[in-house]
């Protein structure tokens, strides 16, 4: 087998990873009711517009379908920190809210250990990650 036959496999390999996972957020965001806020919805068209974006980079590659998937990528790795701070922030809000009289430093364990959970949002970056390396010296880039 060539090497550019290995990379052909692990493109696909890691394509096919990144849609699963697209897959598997919407699932469980449906499971959890995640729908009670308008932010709520941001990992829902996010995953959506990545899903059809790794489709087409994945059955059609060429130069504009993978430049395009590649920003998308990255735009998936700003959601991921965006739903930290957002998990976060209502973490934060939740324990000021039953603690008034707690600090902001006595809030923010209880913050990190709430509701929300904190590193649920991380599997955007994970997503944004595997999604850019199946792209990596791709050769349809150079087109």
């Amino acid at each position: 087998m060539t090497n550019e036959a290995i990379l052909q496999r692990l493109r696909r390999f890691l394509f096919g990873v990144v849609a699963f996972t697209l897959i598997g957020i919407v699932v469980e965001l449906i499971l959890l009711e995640h729908t009670e806020e308008t932010l709520q919805w941001i990992p829902f068209i996010a995953s959506i517009v990545g899903g059809i974006s790794v489709a087409t980079a994945w059955l059609k590659p060429n130069g504009i379908t993978l430049k395009a998937f590649r920003w998308i990528m990255v735009g998936m790795i700003v959601i991921s920190f965006l739903g930290v701070y957002f998990h976060f922030q209502g973490n934060l809000d939740f324990i000021r809210e039953i603690n008034p009289s707690y600090s902001l430093s006595e809030s923010i364990w209880p913050a990190i250990k709430g509701s929300y959970p904190l590193l649920a949002p991380g599997v955007f970056f994970l997503v944004g990650i595997l999604g850019s390396a199946a792209t990596y010296k791709h050769p349809k880039l150079e087109e």
